[in-house]
């Protein structure tokens, strides 16, 4: 299974702007993913695009008439995002709208458009509640609406998910989220556990972070499929560790495949604007091992909802 965290700049504009080193990234979403849907299609790979419903706006106009009244009274004001200065639209702001790219995944055979908040909103911030949560959800689901899209899952920024908001979720047809990997150094944030995890990467340290089917329908009545692996994008300086990468999740897909589980990779599309021909030649070796244990264990390809639906009929068991 793949998802993507299609946010473009919302997703890092609380850490930084669009004028530094990291700008090529960001310009280089728009190569990035022709480039991932061809792939794809190639290899017959479905994958879920949580977009950030700011992304949907053909305009600066079309975003602020698409904006709720009630917007995220964040005690940090830096987290909201309201206030970031934007051009007239798509063509002269690659930044912050990107419908173009959107009708791209849509019009790729098994790609899901899914949600990742209209407003890159944190759940879990101090401040905000949970009528300001059901504002925003609600002009998610307005603007992909109008481009003919209908969420059923859910990618939350910053994998805040807050229990206490699965209700609203399911009241609004939503199924599904990717959650944590349920090994003990995914579940925190300190500095020890950042390390063990970048080990993670490369060697097995925690595990194949596969997940048995019956793991995941919740008790809330939501679905639960939680991100496996990263994939971290190419670094020059440690290209000759890509190999240990490669095969750390080669391994993983293997015990999925042989267990008959979930394995889940996901990254951002921005990730690969930068070493874009090294990122997707690391990609193409991965889904040629998926492509090697579909042909011999019948290992198949879903996104998110395709995963849960299939999960609540039983069917991966």
């Amino acid at each position: 299974m793949i998802s993507l965290d299609f946010e473009i700049h919302w997703g890092l504009r609380d850490q930084m702007g669009t004028g530094g080193p990291y700008r090529q990234n960001l310009l280089g979403v728009r190569e990035a993913v022709p480039r991932m849907l061809e792939m794809f299609a190639e290899f017959e790979v479905a994958a879920t695009w949580a977009t950030v419903g700011f992304l949907f706006a053909a305009s600066r106009d079309e975003l602020e008439r698409s904006s709720p009244a009630l917007k995220p009274s964040y005690v940090d004001r830096a987290l909201s995002p309201y206030a970031e200065p934007l051009r007239l639209g798509e063509e002269d702001d690659p930044f912050h709208f990107a419908p173009s790219l959107i009708e791209q995944v849509r019009s790729t055979p098994r790609q899901e458009l899914e949600t990742h908040t209209f407003s890159h909103y944190y759940t879990l911030a101090p401040g905000q509640s949970a009528a300001e949560f059901a504002a925003d959800l609600r002009s998610a689901r307005e603007i992909a609406a109008r481009r003919g899209v209908e969420f059923r899952s859910i990618v939350f920024p910053r994998n805040q998910h807050n229990p206490a908001y699965d209700p609203m979720l399911l009241d609004a047809g939503l199924l599904c989220y990717r959650g944590l990997p349920r090994a003990h150094p995914y579940r925190g944030d300190s500095a020890a556990q950042r390390l063990v995890r970048l080990g993670d990467a490369y060697v097995d340290v925690a595990g194949e972070h596969t997940t048995p089917w019956a793991a995941v329908p919740q008790e809330s009545g939501l679905c639960n499929v939680p991100g496996s692996f990263f994939l971290r994008p190419f670094v020059p300086r440690l290209r000759h560790a890509d190999g240990l990468r490669l095969r750390r999740m080669a391994r993983a897909i293997r015990g999925a495949a042989l267990r008959r589980e979930i394995v889940h990779l996901w990254w951002h599309p921005h990730n690969f604007g930068r070493h874009t021909d090294e990122n997707l030649a690391f990609l193409r070796r991965l889904l040629e091992v998926f492509a090697q244990y579909r042909e011999s264990h019948g290992m198949r390809s879903m996104g998110m909802t395709g995963a849960a639906l299939a999960a609540l009929r039983g069917e991966g068991r």
